[in-house]
């Protein structure tokens, strides 16, 4: 043990390098894992247990977005005459970055846990995941930044939305276009010489377009003011969720882990795409059914899908299966903002026991799950996806 800590104390580096490598699940063992040896274990004590050692990766991650941006506003461009522009960029980030549950961009480094064996997450590799992880959370803030203002949405994470905010307005517009581009600065400061790099690049831009697809195809089928529910149907809002939600929530975090690990097979991750479009689908029919049925003092948030027209999950199930008389009831109040028809519209769900046939829908969606891992991951460890899973199922808000 006398060598060991006596190299601790003139290895500062290598000991966070191999304090950034510690699974969360060995956390609760820090003291076991203080006494073992440097090539066995890991972690390293050197009589004073490391703060950096106990963090677990929400916590490194949380860490890690001053330092980005620090980086995307201090060190990227310095020229004097950039400054005013580098302020909003640096208010922009702040503002609309932060606040969420993070489950997109913690499922890279979570993902890589599970693909690459301890010995391979070096400090360089957890810090990268962490960089990209946050890359997916800037893409989400530029999707969001932006569909608040097309929905004219008011509030945001329990805030004003961004373009709300005085002194901002349409300027949020550009805001989102700075957003977007920080993402492609931090991807080619931190990874260009990986061998992944193309293709996370090739993943990002990819990712991006199917999901400004989906979100035209949602504007297409509740455009505002026109309210005509002959647009909706389960086939369209199918599509909606597998473009705008399913790709870059699901697919985009898990795929980028894989490249990562140098997992670059189409096959494998065709297998991946399948289970995780299936998750991402189930994911926006249960915030659907929450955005009616849940209770806003856990969700945080009061559902407004009735009063602003949305094709939901809830809205093509009951029009597949009301008499005459009851969509003639719908139509009439659907889309409308005073609070009588919102009432009526949710008496109507009652009616039709939609909670019923959302829980029956969500039992079966787990079990074909289930079949999706077994039979489409097979070279993948089940985790992956079952870590996801957990996240999801029966959640309530």
């Amino acid at each position: 043990m006398r060598p060991l800590l006596s190299w601790v104390t003139i290895a500062p580096k290598a000991i966070r390098a191999v304090l950034l490598t510690v699974s969360p699940l060995k956390l609760q063992n820090a003291l076991r894992l203080c006494t073992s040896s440097f090539f066995q274990g890991d972690s390293i004590c050197n009589g004073t247990q490391n703060k950096r050692a106990l963090l677990s990766d929400p916590q490194l991650f949380e860490d890690q977005f001053e330092e980005l941006v620090t980086e995307l506003t201090e060190r990227d461009f310095t020229d004097p005459a950039l400054a005013d522009a580098l302020t909003r960029l640096r208010q922009a980030l702040v503002y609309n970055s932060p606040g969420g549950k993070r489950n997109r961009g913690l499922s890279v480094i979570g993902s890589l846990r599970e693909v690459l064996p301890p010995n391979q997450l070096t400090q360089d590799v957890v810090q990268r995941a962490l960089v990209v992880g946050w890359c997916i959370e800037l893409l989400q803030a530029f999707f969001l930044v932006a569909d608040d203002i097309m929905d004219g949405s008011v509030t945001r994470r329990g805030q004003p939305c961004w373009y709300k905010k005085d002194g901002i307005g349409l300027d949020a517009i550009n805001d989102s276009f700075l957003l977007e581009g920080s993402i492609y600065r931090l991807l080619r400061r931190h990874c260009r010489e990986q061998p992944y790099y193309v293709h996370l690049l090739e993943l990002f831009t990819e990712t991006s377009f199917q999901t400004e697809l989906g979100q035209t195809l949602d504007l297409m089928t509740s455009p505002h003011g026109q309210i005509d529910l002959n647009r909706f149907s389960m086939e369209r809002y199918k599509a909606i969720v597998k473009y705008k939600t399913a790709f870059y929530s699901f697919y985009l975090p898990v795929a980028a882990a894989m490249y990562m690990a140098g997992i670059v097979s189409e096959e494998e991750h065709n297998n991946a795409r399948h289970i995780l479009l299936e998750m991402g689908e189930f994911f926006q029919i249960q915030d659907d059914y929450l955005d009616c049925y849940g209770d806003p003092a856990v969700t945080g948030k009061i559902g407004t899908d009735i009063q602003d027209n949305k094709c939901s999950w809830l809205v093509v199930t009951a029009l597949e299966i009301m008499t005459p008389e009851q969509r003639a009831e719908l139509e009439a109040c659907y889309g409308r903002h005073d609070g009588t028809s919102v009432e009526k519209v949710k008496a109507l769900y009652n009616n039709l026991q939609m909670p019923t046939l959302y829980q029956r829908y969500e039992d079966e969606s787990y079990q074909r799950l289930q079949k999706l891992i077994a039979s489409h991951a097979q070279n993948l460890p089940h985790s992956v996806f079952l870590n996801f899973a957990k996240k999801i199922y029966k959640r309530n808000k």
